[in-house]
């Protein structure tokens, strides 16, 4: 991929193209059906994002990640992540 992409990645979040490729990673190679697992990425992402993730919210990424039931459009997925 073109360093312009993760140049404008960076300059929006403040994530680093090292820990992107570093989380794709091991996303790659997570057994998205434990919980443990998905638990420690939620984690690693909120870190990465250093945004807080409420429990309530941990629980309904792990369930939906976990019982293969994610949103794949933007709407279900904005509203799955927006504030309450």
């Amino acid at each position: 991929m073109s360093n312009n992409f993760f140049d404008n990645i960076e300059k929006k979040t403040n994530v680093k193209q090292e820990d992107i490729f570093k989380l794709a990673q091991s996303v790659s190679n997570a057994n998205l059906k434990d919980e443990q697992t998905v638990r420690q990425l939620v984690a690693q992402v909120a870190k990465l994002a250093n945004k807080p993730v409420s429990k309530e919210k941990e629980d309904q990424i792990v369930n939906a990640i976990i019982n293969n039931n994610m949103p794949m459009d933007f709407g279900s997925l904005s509203k799955m992540f927006g504030k309450k």
